[in-house]
């Protein structure tokens, strides 16, 4: 059905989300429209079941939890690496719930990052999320690299966005690794991971991607665009908790690759307790393993995965795109002219889109705090971006446009003006 600004549009498309009904089975906060999911998701009854499970099995089995619990801890990573293959298009032995992305991230260079003769740089853009950067940064002088000549950032011609020709055109002999978002996390704008993976290779270059802003929302297929590694974060659409254990994604052909950090965890699984004092890495992703599971940070994952599997990634995409395509009608029609004075910095085009929808505004900060007294969770993002991130899973059609109205009024009635122009420690 064609959008329309009217109430009932809002009501319609409700009735007819197929997803509707995995609502009731996430913690909604009361009196609230949460809209931070890209952030850190809701908890689901079906995470707070299998973390209790987790908790169970502590106290009933203590040290045979590892064995015993259901699932068994000393094979948690593998077993919810087999349950994220499929919403990221990898072979189930390619994927391992394990470690932080950052410290997944240092772990990924210091293996695939090689640098020797012309090839040593890093090449990244200069959009991507600062704690890549940070990694990325902290690896070249760990290595005695040169942290500015040695990587290169692709600029951004807008500020918004990045060209894919332009990361390409910075491919070439001196490029040792590549390491991009597939999603923006600003803007939400796409990247085109195949496209810039058959790049690299023609470079000569290893490729690496960042899927944090993607997975869990956006269908991947990593082992047939034959990307080299990836990690991402399970706490944002994929609704594992603060903190949750990340993942990490290998490439088959690399499988026998030596991690830069060969630790206890990465060790073959039936030989681990022989305490031998020379590593012998796990095959398949699992060598990537450093230190222990988290056990806690980790089980809310698996109770998280079956609503995921259940609603099925392809399902999740689609309503994504409607919620998004329905926010930014809602935003040209009512916030994106001279009273209210938005802009929207994410792409139209659906295919290079994203979870999430990026407001503009001059005064994007006190707006998000304006928003929040009034019950809207957003998040801010500088110099001035209001981002939305409608989660397919538990956001409604008519909660979308009680935000834009809210919008409007905070803007209109000059509300915003009441808070101050700063920061709080977490925006």
């Amino acid at each position: 059905m064609p959008f329309s600004t009217e109430a009932g549009c809002a009501v319609v498309l409700d009735e007819q989300d197929p997803l509707a009904r995995f609502r009731r089975r996430f913690c909604m906060p009361q009196e609230t429209i949460y809209m931070d999911g890209n952030s850190l998701g809701l908890l689901s009854v079906d995470a707070e079941e299998t973390l209790l499970a987790a908790l169970s099995g502590w106290r009933n089995k203590a040290v045979g939890g590892w064995l015993d619990a259901g699932p068994p801890w000393f094979t948690l990573g593998e077993d919810l690496g087999r349950m994220q293959a499929s919403i990221v298009g990898a072979e189930p032995d390619e994927v391992v719930v394990t470690g932080s992305t950052t410290v997944n991230l240092h772990n990924l260079l210091g293996g695939f990052y090689r640098p020797g003769g012309r090839r040593k740089r890093i090449l990244a853009d200069e959009l991507n999320f600062p704690s890549d950067l940070y990694a990325i940064r902290g690896h070249l002088g760990l290595r005695g690299m040169d942290t500015e000549r040695d990587l290169e950032l692709v600029p951004s011609r807008d500020g918004r966005m990045i060209k894919e020709r332009d990361v390409i055109g910075a491919m070439g002999p001196g490029t040792a690794v590549a390491v991009l978002p597939s999603v923006l996390y600003r803007s939400g704008q796409l990247l085109d991971v195949e496209g810039l993976t058959a790049a690299a290779h023609r470079a000569g270059a290893v490729i690496g991607f960042d899927l944090s802003h993607s997975v869990g929302i956006v269908p991947h297929k990593l082992h047939d665009w034959d990307v080299d590694f990836a990690v991402w974060c399970n706490y944002k659409y994929l609704n594992g908790g603060p903190g949750c254990t990340a993942g990490i994604y290998v490439n088959r052909r690399h499988f026998g690759s030596r991690p830069g950090m060969q630790g206890w965890w990465g060790y073959r699984k039936d030989r681990q307790f022989d305490m031998l004092p020379v590593w012998e890495g796990a095959p398949g992703a699992g060598a990537w393993q450093v230190g222990t599971i988290p056990v806690l940070a980790t089980a809310p994952l698996a109770g998280a995965m079956r609503l995921v599997l259940e609603a099925g990634i392809e399902a999740i995409r689609a309503k994504s795109l409607l919620l998004t395509d329905y926010l930014m009608f809602l935003a040209d029609e009512t916030l994106c002219g001279p009273a209210c004075g938005f802009a929207v910095g994410t792409p139209r085009d659906p295919s290079r889109r994203g979870g999430h929808v990026a407001l503009e505004h001059p005064e994007a900060l006190r707006i998000t705090k304006a928003l929040r007294a009034r019950g809207v969770v957003p998040d801010f993002r500088p110099p001035n971006v209001v981002r939305l991130a409608p989660a397919p899973l538990y956001t409604s059609f008519q909660e979308v446009r009680a935000v834009i109205e809210h919008l409007a009024a905070v803007v209109r009635n000059v509300e915003y003006k009441a808070f101050a122009p700063t920061r709080d420690r977490v925006s």
